[in-house]
């Protein structure tokens, strides 16, 4: 499989327009599983997405083979997830205080009959936000490391960072998110005050989830029964890691492979420096 990827870098390297589509729509999904979870909006996730591979493809030229292909495109994501200008004037100078405050709002004391797909949306709409508590520099450490779980060297040399320094960022970034859910999430912690059945009416009153429309626990992720008894069996760090990973992966809904050809005219690969 990767040498059949490097023949394809090769060959769109040449100009081979074809070669080019197939390329792109071989990284799309990844492309747009770490733009969902860094960004958790599907339109913000998506527009990102396309910035990225137009990047990833007006760069191409620069891809020496000194690293794996799929690491240097994540190298080119993070770079742009990271500093790009409309990214960071979207940031909601959210924090877990607020977080846990708008969480506790609204809960119900006696939950009517359950909606288990809307319970599932919830679950994960939830569990993905909470990462926007943290800032972007350890956002990414953390989806990096624990939920796409890179090797630590790959994903220090993909944020372009000491290992050293990589860990540090991941330690930290784990420890906020772990002692967050423990605390404050049901399904973590029996004691917790929100629980997803108190918390959906509010949810949905609110717009955060919407009836019938499954943004987010799409055909391949796990059940809300499922994860429930699963995450009862494993302790605190392992419980978090186990609801931050419970997702789908989130391919891109568009393909993109023809569409970011007509954009970047082949050959178009002007070199702009390595990434």
């Amino acid at each position: 499989m990767n040498e059949n990827l490097n023949n394809l870098v090769s060959a769109a390297q040449q100009g081979d327009k074809n070669a080019l589509e197939s390329l792109v729509r071989r990284i799309q999904d990844r492309v747009h599983h770490l733009a969902m979870r860094m960004l958790v909006n599907p339109d913000d996730a998506l527009e990102a997405t396309q910035e990225i591979l137009i990047l990833v493809i007006t760069k191409l030229s620069t891809f020496r083979g000194d690293s794996a292909f799929q690491t240097w495109v994540y190298r080119v994501a993070a770079n742009y997830l990271l500093t790009a200008k409309k990214i960071r004037d979207r940031d909601r100078g959210l924090n877990f205080e607020l977080f846990r405050a708008d969480l506790e709002n609204g809960l119900v004391a006696a939950p009517t009959a359950e909606d288990t797909v809307m319970l599932n949306e919830l679950r994960i709409a939830c569990t993905m936000a909470m990462l926007l508590c943290l800032d972007l520099k350890h956002r990414i450490a953390y989806v990096l490391g624990d939920i796409l779980e890179l090797e630590h060297g790959d994903a220090a040399d993909i944020l372009g960072i000491s290992k050293a320094n990589y860990r540090q960022r991941l330690s930290r970034a784990r420890g906020e998110v772990v002692d967050f859910t423990t605390q404050n999430c049901g399904l973590a912690n029996t004691a917790a005050k929100c629980t997803c059945p108190r918390r959906l009416p509010a949810a949905m009153a609110a717009g955060r989830v919407v009836s019938k429309n499954r943004t987010y626990a799409l055909a391949d992720a796990p059940s809300y029964g499922d994860v429930l008894a699963q995450v009862q069996k494993i302790a605190a760090a392992l419980r978090t890691l186990k609801l931050q990973t419970a997702t789908p992966l989130f391919k891109s809904p568009a393909d993109l492979g023809a569409r970011i050809a007509r954009i970047v005219e082949v050959p178009f690969f002007r070199s702009n420096g390595s990434v």
